[in-house]
C-alpha cells in the first residue's frame, strides 16, 4: 500500500485518477480497487476528509424528500441501503432513531400529505402523519405549539468519519495509491499513453481515465477541461453541538418542513452522545469562509429555542461552520466526457454521505459506458473500523479488550472516554492523522466539552512523541518529511 504526502509523486502511468478524497471520492477509490486497474486518489489537504466531507450534519438519509425522478433521487435510495449494509460490516456506527417532520402551524400540517406522497414517489412508503398529542408523547420537550408531524422512521445517525476512513483505509490497502498534500493545477494532454498530465503541487502526474470529486471546486476543475455545465455557490451552514446532558432531551431527528434554500435548521442527536442544532443557509462566495459568525449562531439559538427551549438552558460544547456545494441545478451533474476520459462529479449536496456508495458504482458504470476496460471485479478484504458510537461498547467499557492490552484502559481524553490504545491505534494506522484536528475525527480525542483544555497537552504529546505511534510510524511508503498542508473548506452536508 502506498501513503504519501510529500515529494514527488509516482512516475508511471494510472488507469483511473480521482482528484477529491472526501467521502465521495474516497468512495469511488473504494470502488475501483474492487478492478484490476492502478488507480491513484490524489488530495489538496494533509488528509482524507478534511474539505467538503468533515462538517455536516451526519444523518443517513431515505431520500423520501429529493426531487423525484432526478439523478439523486435513485442514487440516495440505492446508496443508503448500501451503506446501512457496509457500516454494520466495518462497525460504522449508525443509530436507526427516525425523523419527524415537524409542522409548527395550519399551513405546514397541510404541506405534510404532499410530503408523504413525494417520499411515495420516490420509493419510500413508510411515512405518517401524526397528531399533536402523539408528537408530544415521543417528544414531550418540543415547543408546546407543534401542530403535527410526518414520520420517517427509517432516518439515521451516522459518523461521517469514519465512513470516510473506511473507503479510503480499504482502498489503500487494495492497492490504490493515496497522495495527499497534492493540489492539482492544470490539466494538459498527455502521451500516447496517457490521455492526461496534471500539473500539481506535487509534479506531474499521467492518467488515462480522470474523475473530478473535488467537491466545492469541482466547478472550477471542470473548467481546465473546457467545460462550463455548472457553477459552485459555496453555502455555509452553522451549528451549535450542545453537551451530552442534554442527549435527553430528544429521541428523534426533529426536522422542519423544507423550504426553496434547504432542509432548514434541524435538532438532531450525534452518535457521539451531544445533540445538534442548524445549520444555517447562507450563499457566499468565498469557498474557505468557515468561520462562525454572531450573527448565524444568535440565528440558529433563536431558532432552537422555538423548536425546544430546553434546549438552550444546556451547556454548548462547541460551534463548527462548513460549506456545501450549492449549485443553480436541481440535481447531482454527474456528467460522462468519453472523449475526454473524463467524469466529473460535481453538486453533490446534503445527500452525498448517504449516496456515496452509489455515486461510486455510478461513476464506475460511465467509465466502463465510456471505454474504461475496468476488468473483472473481486471482492475487497473487510475492514474494521473503531467504534466512536456512544450506542455501542467502546474500548474503555470492554474489560477483556483492556486485560488483553491496558492502553486500553489508559484514558487520556475524560470527556469523550478516549483511551491510549485508541490514540496509538490512530498514529499508526494505514492513513495517519497529519494533525491533532485529523486525529480528533479518529477517535474523538480533544471533542469534548473541554474541548482539549485538560487533555490537549497529553494528546500533543502523544501525537509528536514517535515512540508512541506519532505519523512517522506509518506504513513503509508513507513518507513524512515537511510539506505544505493546505485545506479545503469544510461543509455542512445538508
Amino acid at each position: 500500500m502506498t501513503v504519501t504526502v510529500s515529494g514527488p509523486l509516482p512516475d508511471e502511468v494510472y488507469d483511473v485518477v480521482v482528484v477529491g478524497a472526501g467521502v465521495v471520492g474516497a468512495a469511488i477509490a473504494r470502488e475501483l480497487a474492487r478492478y484490476p486497474l492502478r488507480t491513484a486518489l490524489v488530495e489538496a489537504s494533509g488528509d482524507v476528509g478534511d474539505g467538503t466531507s468533515k462538517a455536516n450534519t451526519a444523518i443517513l438519509h431515505t431520500g423520501f424528500d429529493a426531487v423525484p425522478g432526478s439523478l439523486e433521487a435513485r442514487l440516495v435510495r440505492e446508496g443508503r441501503d448500501r451503506l446501512a449494509v457496509y457500516a454494520e460490516e466495518c462497525g460504522i456506527p449508525v443509530e436507526p432513531i427516525g425523523a419527524l417532520l415537524v409542522a409548527w402551524d395550519d399551513e405546514q400540517l397541510a404541506a405534510l400529505p404532499a410530503l408523504a406522497r413525494k417520499a411515495a414517489r420516490n420509493g419510500y412508503r413508510r411515512t405518517r402523519t401524526v397528531c399533536a398529542d402523539e408528537l408530544r408523547r415521543r417528544e414531550p420537550h418540543l415547543a408546546p405549539d407543534a401542530v403535527g408531524a410526518l414520520d420517517v422512521p427509517d432516518e439515521s445517525v451516522i459518523c461521517p468519519w469514519t465512513t470516510t476512513l473506511a473507503y479510503a483505509t480499504q482502498a489503500v490497502r487494495a492497492g490504490v495509491d493515496l497522495h495527499l498534500n497534492c493540489r492539482v493545477r492544470d490539466v494538459g494532454e498527455g502521451s500516447r499513453r496517457s490521455a492526461h498530465l496534471l500539473s500539481t503541487t506535487r509534479g506531474p502526474l499521467r492518467t488515462r481515465w480522470l474523475v473530478n470529486a473535488a467537491g466545492l471546486y469541482a466547478d472550477e476543475f471542470d473548467r481546465l477541461l473546457g467545460h462550463t455545465d455548472f457553477s459552485v455557490t459555496p453555502r455555509r451552514g452553522q451549528l451549535i453541538v450542545f453537551d451530552k446532558l442534554a442527549r435527553e432531551l430528544v429521541s428523534h431527528i426533529l426536522l422542519p418542513v423544507p423550504t426553496a434554500l434547504g432542509k432548514g435548521v434541524l435538532v438532531a442527536p450525534t452518535v457521539y452522545g451531544n445533540v445538534m442544532l442548524g445549520p444555517t443557509a447562507e450563499d457566499l462566495d468565498d469557498k474557505r469562509a468557515t468561520g462562525s459568525t454572531a450573527e448565524g449562531l444568535a440565528f440558529l439559538m433563536e431558532k432552537g429555542g422555538r423548536i425546544m427551549p430546553d434546549l438552550l438552558e444546556e451547556e454548548v460544547t462547541a460551534v463548527y461552520a462548513g460549506l456545501r456545494a450549492a449549485t443553480e441545478h436541481d440535481d447531482y451533474e454527474i456528467r460522462s466526457h468519453p472523449g475526454q476520459r473524463y467524469v466529473t462529479v460535481g453538486g453533490i449536496r446534503s445527500t452525498g454521505l448517504t449516496a456515496s456508495m452509489a455515486i461510486a458504482a455510478h461513476v464506475v458504470e460511465l467509465l466502463t459506458e465510456a471505454g474504461a476496460r475496468p476488468g473483472t471485479a473481486a471482492d475487497l478484504v473487510p475492514v474494521t473500523m473503531p467504534n466512536l458510537g456512544e450506542a455501542f461498547p467502546r474500548p474503555y467499557q470492554r474489560a477483556g479488550l483492556i486485560a488483553a492490552d491496558p492502553a486500553y484502559g489508559a484514558i487520556v481524553c475524560h470527556c469523550e472516554r478516549v483511551t491510549r490504545g485508541e490514540i496509538r491505534d490512530a498514529l499508526a494506522g494505514d492513513i495517519p492523522p497529519s494533525s491533532p484536528e485529523g486525529l480528533r475525527r479518529r477517535t474523538r480525542a480533544l471533542g469534548g466539552r473541554c474541548q482539549g483544555f485538560y487533555c490537549g497537552a497529553a494528546v500533543r504529546a502523544l501525537f509528536d512523541t514517535p515512540s508512541h505511534g506519532a505519523p512517522s510510524y506509518g506504513t513503509p511508503s508513507y513518507d513524512t518529511s515537511a510539506a505544505d498542508s493546505s485545506s479545503h473548506g469544510s461543509e455542512a452536508a445538508r
